[in-house]
Protein backbone atom coordinates (compact mmCIF):
# COMPACT_ATOMS: atom_id res chain seq x y z
CA UNK A 1 0.00 0.00 0.00
CA UNK A 2 1.38 3.40 -0.95
CA UNK A 3 2.19 5.96 1.70
CA UNK A 4 0.14 9.13 1.17
CA UNK A 5 2.50 12.08 1.48
CA UNK A 6 1.03 15.57 1.69
CA UNK A 7 3.47 18.15 0.32
CA UNK A 8 2.72 21.68 1.54
CA UNK A 9 4.38 24.44 -0.45
CA UNK A 10 4.11 28.04 -1.61
CA UNK A 11 3.24 30.17 1.39
CA UNK A 12 3.08 33.80 2.44
CA UNK A 13 6.79 34.48 2.85
CA UNK A 14 9.27 36.24 0.59
CA UNK A 15 10.56 32.76 -0.31
CA UNK A 16 7.32 31.68 -2.03
CA UNK A 17 8.95 30.96 -5.40
CA UNK A 18 11.85 29.07 -3.83
CA UNK A 19 9.34 26.88 -1.98
CA UNK A 20 7.60 25.99 -5.24
CA UNK A 21 10.89 24.96 -6.82
CA UNK A 22 11.89 22.90 -3.80
CA UNK A 23 8.52 21.16 -3.69
CA UNK A 24 8.65 20.24 -7.36
CA UNK A 25 12.08 18.68 -6.91
CA UNK A 26 10.89 16.67 -3.90
CA UNK A 27 7.72 15.43 -5.61
CA UNK A 28 9.66 14.44 -8.72
CA UNK A 29 12.06 12.44 -6.55
CA UNK A 30 9.38 10.38 -4.81
CA UNK A 31 9.09 6.80 -6.04
CA UNK A 32 5.53 6.50 -7.41
CA UNK A 33 5.54 2.83 -6.48
CA UNK A 34 6.00 3.75 -2.80
CA UNK A 35 4.35 7.14 -2.42
CA UNK A 36 1.15 8.86 -3.42
CA UNK A 37 1.67 12.61 -3.44
CA UNK A 38 -1.12 14.87 -2.20
CA UNK A 39 -0.40 18.52 -3.03
CA UNK A 40 -1.36 21.42 -0.77
CA UNK A 41 -0.49 24.77 -2.31
CA UNK A 42 -0.66 27.98 -0.27
CA UNK A 43 -0.90 31.24 -2.20
CA UNK A 44 0.98 34.42 -1.33
CA UNK A 45 -2.26 35.60 0.26
CA UNK A 46 -2.46 32.50 2.47
CA UNK A 47 -5.22 30.68 0.59
CA UNK A 48 -4.98 26.86 0.57
CA UNK A 49 -5.64 24.81 -2.54
CA UNK A 50 -7.46 22.54 -2.93
CA UNK A 51 -8.36 22.70 0.78
CA UNK A 52 -6.68 23.40 4.12
CA UNK A 53 -5.43 20.79 6.53
CA UNK A 54 -7.81 20.74 9.50
CA UNK A 55 -6.41 21.12 13.04
CA UNK A 56 -8.21 18.08 14.45
CA UNK A 57 -6.92 14.54 14.95
CA UNK A 58 -8.53 12.21 12.43
CA UNK A 59 -9.90 15.05 10.28
CA UNK A 60 -7.44 14.46 7.41
CA UNK A 61 -7.92 10.78 6.48
CA UNK A 62 -6.18 11.05 3.11
CA UNK A 63 -2.79 11.85 4.67
CA UNK A 64 -0.25 9.48 6.24
CA UNK A 65 2.64 11.93 6.60
CA UNK A 66 3.27 15.57 5.71
CA UNK A 67 6.32 17.05 3.99
CA UNK A 68 6.15 20.81 4.63
CA UNK A 69 8.49 22.64 2.29
CA UNK A 70 7.51 26.18 3.23
CA UNK A 71 10.63 28.33 3.51
CA UNK A 72 10.56 31.36 5.77
CA UNK A 73 7.73 32.92 7.76
CA UNK A 74 4.32 31.21 8.05
CA UNK A 75 5.88 27.82 7.37
CA UNK A 76 9.42 27.37 8.65
CA UNK A 77 8.80 29.29 11.86
CA UNK A 78 6.66 26.81 13.81
CA UNK A 79 3.27 28.02 12.62
CA UNK A 80 2.52 25.16 10.22
CA UNK A 81 4.25 22.73 12.57
CA UNK A 82 1.78 23.75 15.26
CA UNK A 83 -1.11 23.10 12.89
CA UNK A 84 0.25 19.63 12.13
CA UNK A 85 0.68 18.89 15.84
CA UNK A 86 -2.97 19.83 16.43
CA UNK A 87 -3.97 17.62 13.53
CA UNK A 88 -2.01 14.70 14.95
CA UNK A 89 -0.11 14.18 11.70
CA UNK A 90 3.49 13.01 11.31
CA UNK A 91 5.60 15.58 9.48
CA UNK A 92 9.10 15.97 8.12
CA UNK A 93 11.54 18.30 9.84
CA UNK A 94 11.84 20.18 13.09
CA UNK A 95 9.06 20.58 15.63
CA UNK A 96 7.40 23.77 16.82
CA UNK A 97 10.09 24.87 19.25
CA UNK A 98 13.11 24.25 17.04
CA UNK A 99 11.37 25.77 14.02
CA UNK A 100 10.51 29.00 15.80
CA UNK A 101 13.87 29.29 17.54
CA UNK A 102 15.92 28.60 14.41
CA UNK A 103 13.86 31.05 12.39
CA UNK A 104 14.90 33.87 14.69
CA UNK A 105 18.59 34.51 14.08
CA UNK A 106 19.00 36.37 17.36
CA UNK A 107 17.45 33.63 19.50
CA UNK A 108 19.61 31.06 17.71
CA UNK A 109 22.69 33.10 18.57
CA UNK A 110 21.62 33.35 22.21
CA UNK A 111 21.22 29.57 22.49
CA UNK A 112 24.54 28.97 20.76
CA UNK A 113 26.27 31.34 23.16
CA UNK A 114 24.62 29.57 26.11
CA UNK A 115 26.22 26.33 24.86
CA UNK A 116 29.59 28.01 24.35
CA UNK A 117 29.34 27.89 20.57
CA UNK A 118 31.01 30.63 18.49
CA UNK A 119 28.85 33.27 16.78
CA UNK A 120 29.77 36.56 15.10
CA UNK A 121 29.48 39.72 17.19
CA UNK A 122 26.11 41.39 16.61
CA UNK A 123 23.58 43.90 17.82
CA UNK A 124 19.81 44.05 17.52
CA UNK A 125 17.57 46.94 16.53
CA UNK A 126 13.83 47.27 16.01
CA UNK A 127 11.63 48.87 13.38
CA UNK A 128 10.76 52.34 14.57
CA UNK A 129 13.99 52.62 16.53
CA UNK A 130 16.67 52.11 13.90
CA UNK A 131 19.90 53.73 15.03
CA UNK A 132 22.82 53.84 12.57
CA UNK A 133 24.88 55.77 15.14
CA UNK A 134 24.77 52.78 17.50
CA UNK A 135 25.95 50.51 14.69
CA UNK A 136 28.87 52.80 13.90
CA UNK A 137 29.85 52.90 17.57
CA UNK A 138 29.85 49.10 17.74
CA UNK A 139 31.47 48.10 14.44
CA UNK A 140 33.72 49.31 11.68
CA UNK A 141 32.50 49.07 8.10
CA UNK A 142 31.54 46.92 6.34
CA UNK A 143 28.66 45.34 8.29
CA UNK A 144 25.90 42.91 7.40
CA UNK A 145 22.28 43.90 8.05
CA UNK A 146 19.60 41.20 8.17
CA UNK A 147 15.95 40.71 9.03
CA UNK A 148 15.94 38.48 12.13
CA UNK A 149 13.26 36.15 10.77
CA UNK A 150 13.75 35.35 7.10
CA UNK A 151 15.85 33.07 4.91
CA UNK A 152 17.34 32.71 1.44
CA UNK A 153 19.22 35.99 2.00
CA UNK A 154 16.01 37.98 1.46
CA UNK A 155 16.40 41.52 2.78
CA UNK A 156 20.11 41.10 3.61
CA UNK A 157 22.60 43.83 2.70
CA UNK A 158 26.29 44.49 3.13
CA UNK A 159 26.84 48.14 4.07
CA UNK A 160 30.16 49.85 3.38
CA UNK A 161 29.28 53.37 4.55
CA UNK A 162 26.60 55.42 6.31
CA UNK A 163 24.34 55.81 3.28
CA UNK A 164 24.31 52.07 2.59
CA UNK A 165 23.78 51.34 6.29
CA UNK A 166 20.68 53.52 6.50
CA UNK A 167 19.25 51.94 3.35
CA UNK A 168 20.08 48.45 4.64
CA UNK A 169 18.40 49.03 8.00
CA UNK A 170 15.24 50.31 6.30
CA UNK A 171 15.20 47.38 3.86
CA UNK A 172 15.62 44.78 6.59
CA UNK A 173 12.89 46.45 8.66
CA UNK A 174 10.47 45.99 5.76
CA UNK A 175 10.76 42.23 6.22
CA UNK A 176 10.82 41.99 10.02
CA UNK A 177 10.33 44.22 13.07
CA UNK A 178 13.65 42.95 14.44
CA UNK A 179 16.91 43.63 12.61
CA UNK A 180 20.34 42.12 13.24
CA UNK A 181 23.60 43.89 12.41
CA UNK A 182 26.78 41.82 12.38
CA UNK A 183 30.48 42.46 12.09
CA UNK A 184 31.61 41.50 8.58
CA UNK A 185 33.78 38.40 8.43
CA UNK A 186 36.27 38.21 5.59
CA UNK A 187 36.83 34.59 4.73
CA UNK A 188 34.98 31.49 3.58
CA UNK A 189 31.26 30.70 3.55
CA UNK A 190 30.68 27.09 4.60
CA UNK A 191 27.52 24.99 4.82
CA UNK A 192 26.93 21.66 6.53
CA UNK A 193 23.89 19.38 6.27
CA UNK A 194 22.60 17.59 9.37
CA UNK A 195 20.17 14.66 9.37
CA UNK A 196 18.51 12.69 12.16
CA UNK A 197 16.38 12.74 15.29
CA UNK A 198 18.00 11.62 18.54
CA UNK A 199 21.33 10.73 16.88
CA UNK A 200 21.94 13.38 14.21
CA UNK A 201 24.85 13.13 11.80
CA UNK A 202 26.57 15.78 9.70
CA UNK A 203 27.56 15.52 6.05
CA UNK A 204 30.84 16.59 4.49
CA UNK A 205 30.79 20.41 4.57
CA UNK A 206 30.74 22.36 1.33
CA UNK A 207 32.10 25.79 0.47
CA UNK A 208 30.13 28.50 -1.30
CA UNK A 209 32.02 30.49 -3.94
CA UNK A 210 29.73 33.49 -4.62
CA UNK A 211 29.82 35.27 -7.94
CA UNK A 212 28.93 38.51 -6.13
CA UNK A 213 30.30 40.18 -3.02
CA UNK A 214 28.29 37.82 -0.84
CA UNK A 215 25.91 34.90 -1.31
CA UNK A 216 22.67 36.86 -1.82
CA UNK A 217 19.24 35.85 -3.16
CA UNK A 218 20.13 36.50 -6.81
CA UNK A 219 23.31 34.47 -6.48
CA UNK A 220 21.40 31.59 -4.90
CA UNK A 221 18.46 31.31 -7.25
CA UNK A 222 18.69 33.54 -10.33
CA UNK A 223 22.17 34.11 -11.74
CA UNK A 224 23.33 30.46 -11.67
CA UNK A 225 26.95 31.61 -11.43
CA UNK A 226 27.80 30.56 -7.88
CA UNK A 227 30.54 27.97 -7.47
CA UNK A 228 30.55 25.17 -4.91
CA UNK A 229 33.32 23.01 -3.53
CA UNK A 230 32.74 19.74 -1.68
CA UNK A 231 34.54 19.11 0.53
CA UNK A 232 35.22 22.69 1.52
CA UNK A 233 38.79 23.95 1.21
CA UNK A 234 39.55 23.41 4.89
CA UNK A 235 42.07 21.33 6.77
CA UNK A 236 40.91 17.89 7.98
CA UNK A 237 40.75 19.30 11.49
CA UNK A 238 38.65 22.26 10.37
CA UNK A 239 36.26 19.97 8.47
CA UNK A 240 35.81 17.85 11.59
CA UNK A 241 35.21 20.96 13.69
CA UNK A 242 32.55 22.27 11.30
CA UNK A 243 30.75 18.94 11.49
CA UNK A 244 31.00 18.92 15.29
CA UNK A 245 29.68 22.47 15.55
CA UNK A 246 26.88 21.71 13.08
CA UNK A 247 25.57 18.89 15.27
CA UNK A 248 26.09 20.99 18.42
CA UNK A 249 24.03 23.84 16.93
CA UNK A 250 21.37 21.35 15.80
CA UNK A 251 21.12 20.03 19.34
CA UNK A 252 21.18 23.53 20.88
CA UNK A 253 17.92 24.46 19.16
CA UNK A 254 16.47 20.96 19.77
CA UNK A 255 16.18 20.21 16.06
CA UNK A 256 14.94 16.96 14.50
CA UNK A 257 14.67 15.62 10.99
CA UNK A 258 16.94 17.92 9.04
CA UNK A 259 18.71 21.26 9.01
CA UNK A 260 21.51 23.06 7.23
CA UNK A 261 23.95 24.93 9.43
CA UNK A 262 25.84 27.81 7.81
CA UNK A 263 29.29 28.97 8.91
CA UNK A 264 31.83 31.70 8.32
CA UNK A 265 35.54 30.93 8.58
CA UNK A 266 37.58 34.06 9.17
CA UNK A 267 40.60 34.11 6.89
CA UNK A 268 42.97 35.99 9.21
CA UNK A 269 42.26 34.00 12.39
CA UNK A 270 40.87 30.72 10.97
CA UNK A 271 38.14 31.01 13.61
CA UNK A 272 34.93 29.20 12.72
CA UNK A 273 31.65 31.00 13.44
CA UNK A 274 28.12 29.60 13.32
CA UNK A 275 26.11 31.96 11.12
CA UNK A 276 22.62 30.44 11.21
CA UNK A 277 20.60 27.23 11.04
CA UNK A 278 17.88 26.54 8.47
CA UNK A 279 15.31 23.91 9.46
CA UNK A 280 13.74 23.72 5.99
CA UNK A 281 16.74 24.25 3.73
CA UNK A 282 16.41 24.70 0.01
CA UNK A 283 15.59 21.49 -1.84
CA UNK A 284 15.87 22.67 -5.43
CA UNK A 285 17.98 20.84 -7.97
CA UNK A 286 20.90 23.17 -7.15
CA UNK A 287 20.43 23.37 -3.37
CA UNK A 288 23.38 22.32 -1.26
CA UNK A 289 21.52 20.41 1.46
CA UNK A 290 20.81 17.42 -0.80
CA UNK A 291 24.06 17.89 -2.74
CA UNK A 292 26.16 17.43 0.40
CA UNK A 293 24.40 14.15 1.17
CA UNK A 294 24.78 13.07 -2.43
CA UNK A 295 28.53 13.63 -2.07
CA UNK A 296 28.46 11.28 0.93
CA UNK A 297 26.55 8.60 -0.99
CA UNK A 298 22.94 9.37 -0.11
CA UNK A 299 21.17 10.22 -3.35
CA UNK A 300 18.28 12.68 -3.55
CA UNK A 301 15.40 10.11 -3.71
CA UNK A 302 16.89 8.12 -0.83
CA UNK A 303 17.32 11.32 1.20
CA UNK A 304 13.65 12.18 0.71
CA UNK A 305 12.70 8.65 1.75
CA UNK A 306 14.92 8.85 4.84
CA UNK A 307 13.33 12.14 5.90
CA UNK A 308 9.89 10.56 5.65
CA UNK A 309 11.11 7.63 7.77
CA UNK A 310 12.44 10.01 10.40
CA UNK A 311 9.08 11.81 10.47
CA UNK A 312 7.24 8.55 11.12
CA UNK A 313 9.78 7.48 13.77
CA UNK A 314 9.40 10.75 15.66
CA UNK A 315 5.61 10.61 15.46
CA UNK A 316 5.58 7.07 16.84
CA UNK A 317 7.77 8.18 19.75
CA UNK A 318 5.51 11.16 20.38
CA UNK A 319 2.42 8.94 20.44
CA UNK A 320 4.02 6.99 23.29
CA UNK A 321 3.91 10.18 25.40
CA UNK A 322 1.01 10.77 27.82
CA UNK A 323 -0.71 14.12 27.38
CA UNK A 324 -3.43 13.69 30.03
CA UNK A 325 -3.61 12.19 33.50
Amino acid sequence: MKLRVAVIYGGRSGEHEVSIRSARSIMDAMDPARYEVVEFFISKEGEWSPRPILPEPGANPGIDVVFPILHGTFGEDGTVQGLLELAGLPYVGAGVLASSVAMDKEITKRLCLERGLPVVEYLVQFRGGLDPDAVERAFSYPVFVKPANLGSSVGISKAHHRGELEAALNLAAEYDRKVIVERSIEGQEIECSVLGNDRPIAATPCEILPSREFYDYDDKYILDQTGFRTPADLTPGELDEVRRLAVACYRAVDCEGMARVDFLVEGATRKIYINEINTIPGFTSISMYPKMWEHDGLCYPDLVARLIELALERHAARMATRFTR
